[in-house]
């Protein structure tokens, strides 16, 4: 009989759901039970494949934009956010819609209208194409935002007028990253309006604060997480920076022991969009070919919940 080798893995914590995945999908779970199958979804609801495929079987049908949509049936708007002219467009069409924008993107929202108000000109920090973007983009008129990705961006953007500029950022980013995007920016434009408080989300920041902990001690660390989801991306971003070899896995079939030759200490944590369940399944694919011993790295308290809106609540 084979001895197993010894495994130490250093589990995130926080790791996982934060306040405004959980409410998206308690929306999306909610509104089945109160108006019946089928509720329409626009676009995936958090970027989890799993989530979908669970919300799917339930009776959820997602689609990519309103007009997939008939207008008899509920109507789910993302965590992500979505442009203005989508409620407008199901507003027109008297549709039944919820909106499950995280609050967190909603005062991003909010603050990119109070600029535009101001008459200031708007920078966004963020991943072109990402719908966070697309959503916060769309509050605003065509060419009212800037849209910034690097710090040579930052470098060689032309406002209108340099003295009256603002910048809002993606709520999922790295902060290292947006950390020297600022800084450039500021460079620049001494007199440029930040937001009242940080823009990217305490959930964002609190991973990325327990991947530098554990990726630290780690010659591996495992990321649980689909490859379209931003924060989780950035996680393993992160990760690398730290040292580690980091992989973005959708879930335990994805491991490759192989990676794990040399390793002694491996670290796991999961975006802020997977489920527990998917870090259980990596530590038990774990513990059948390992002698694990997990120690769990808490770096930060998270007790921030949001209501549900008064539709389903």
């Amino acid at each position: 009989m084979s001895i197993r080798r010894p495994l130490t893995v250093l589990l995130a914590s926080p790791r996982g759901f934060c306040a405004g995945v959980d409410r998206a999908i308690q929306i999306v779970e909610r509104a089945l039970e109160k108006y019946g199958a089928p509720v329409y979804v626009r676009h995936e609801i958090v970027h989890n494949r799993h989530v979908v495929d669970r919300l799917k079987a339930l009776g959820a049908i997602f689609v990519e934009e309103l007009d997939e949509c008939p207008a008899d049936r509920p109507v789910v708007f993302s965590a992500h956010g979505v442009p203005k002219s989508v409620p407008a467009e199901a507003q027109a069409r008297r549709m039944l819609y919820l909106d499950a924008t995280c609050p967190l993107v909603s005062k991003v929202h909010v603050e990119a209208q109070r600029h535009h108000d101001a008459g200031r000109e708007i920078v966004l920090i963020g991943h072109a194409g990402h719908p966070e973007v697309v959503g916060t983009m769309g509050q605003l008129p065509e060419g009212a935002v800037a849209l910034i990705e690097t710090v040579e961006d930052a470098r060689t953007f032309l406002p209108r007028d340099a003295g009256n500029v603002a910048f809002v950022t993606q709520t999922t980013l790295s902060v290292d990253d947006t950390a020297d995007i600022v800084a450039a920016l500021r460079a620049r434009f001494p007199a440029i309006a930040a937001p009242h408080k940080e823009d990217i989300c305490y959930a964002t920041t609190n991973r990325q604060e327990a991947v530098k902990a554990i990726a630290a001690r780690s010659q591996v660390l495992l990321v649980i997480g689909s490859a379209n989801s931003s924060n989780s991306v950035r996680l393993a971003e992160v990760g690398r920076r730290s040292g580690a070899e980091a992989h973005l896995i959708d879930d335990a079939s994805k491991l490759d022991l192989a990676w794990l030759e040399s390793a002694r200490t491996v670290g796991v944590t999961a975006g802020a969009s997977a489920p527990e369940v998917l870090v259980q399944g990596v530590i038990d694919k774990l513990s059948s070919s390992f002698d694990v011993t997990v120690e769990e790295i808490d770096t930060a308290r998270e007790t921030v919940t949001f209501k549900l809106p008064r539709a389903v609540a």
